[in-house]
């Protein structure tokens, strides 16, 4: 269920019965010549709401800015600086908690938000031990997943593209925004056929290194029908470990 097409009724009746709710987040920046601006965001949208139609999970509205300050060198990008993300995922936690959400489930689709999510993380538990709620009841619960994370994911990203799949704009990713939104397949010469790796700083540092944006991978190689194989792989996996965490 899609929190933005519920009414604030629909949203008491659902808290009788489960007070978690799932919370895509993810990035606006570039991912190479083929790969969508919105990929980091759209990926986790797209399996937040698959979990959502299999289990009545209520899905917040996307968190499609993140942490991507090393991305502004290229057109279309939007960063959040680390503090700004903090405050907003603090905001967000603080203002569903208040309604009686209690479990909150981060799918992420961004590796440059994971360390900012976490210490958003500790701010929050912090607030909620050091403030009003500082009994020995049970307190909110934060849960960070990647959705690329799973051991299933990533033995079928190995076993379609092998080294090709690189650590940014990966042939993975770019898959599944193509089977999630086929009328933007793009097909996109490149050169080199796999981009090289290496580490960054700064936005002009990631410019100057990788200068189609990729980092390590062959996106060339994604297609529709390698994003099923992966919607479905991540899907079965990230509804058991949500189904956990909601208990």
């Amino acid at each position: 269920m899609q929190l933005q097409m519920m009414t604030w009724q629909d949203v008491d009746r659902h808290l009788e019965k489960s007070k978690a709710i799932i919370i895509p987040v993810g990035s606006t920046e570039q991912h190479g010549p083929n790969g969508l601006i919105g990929t980091d965001a759209l990926c986790p949208q797209v399996l937040a709401n698959g979990i959502g139609e299999e289990t009545g999970a209520v899905i917040a509205p996307t968190l499609s800015i993140g942490m991507a300050q090393h991305h502004l060198g290229f057109s279309g990008s939007i960063t959040l600086r680390p503090s700004t993300l903090m405050a907003v995922v603090g905001d967000v936690v603080g203002s569903l908690a208040r309604h009686g959400f209690e479990r909150f489930y981060f799918l992420n689709g961004h590796g440059g938000n994971i360390a900012t999510l976490n210490a958003a993380f500790s701010e929050i538990y912090a607030e909620y031990s050091l403030g009003k709620h500082g009994g020995n009841e049970a307190g909110l619960r934060c849960k960070l997943k990647s959705w690329w994370e799973t051991k299933a994911v990533q033995d079928l990203s190995k076993e379609l593209f092998g080294d090709d799949e690189g650590s940014h704009a990966t042939c993975s990713e770019v898959s599944l925004t193509y089977y999630a939104f086929p009328d933007q397949v793009r097909n996109v010469e490149m050169s080199p056929r796999r981009a090289p790796n290496g580490s960054f700083t700064d936005s002009h540092d990631y410019r100057r290194t990788f200068p189609d944006g990729r980092i390590g991978s062959a996106p060339s190689l994604a297609t529709p029908e390698a994003g099923e194989r992966i919607y479905k792989t991540a899907l079965k996996d990230l509804k058991a470990d949500y189904l956990s965490f909601a208990g």
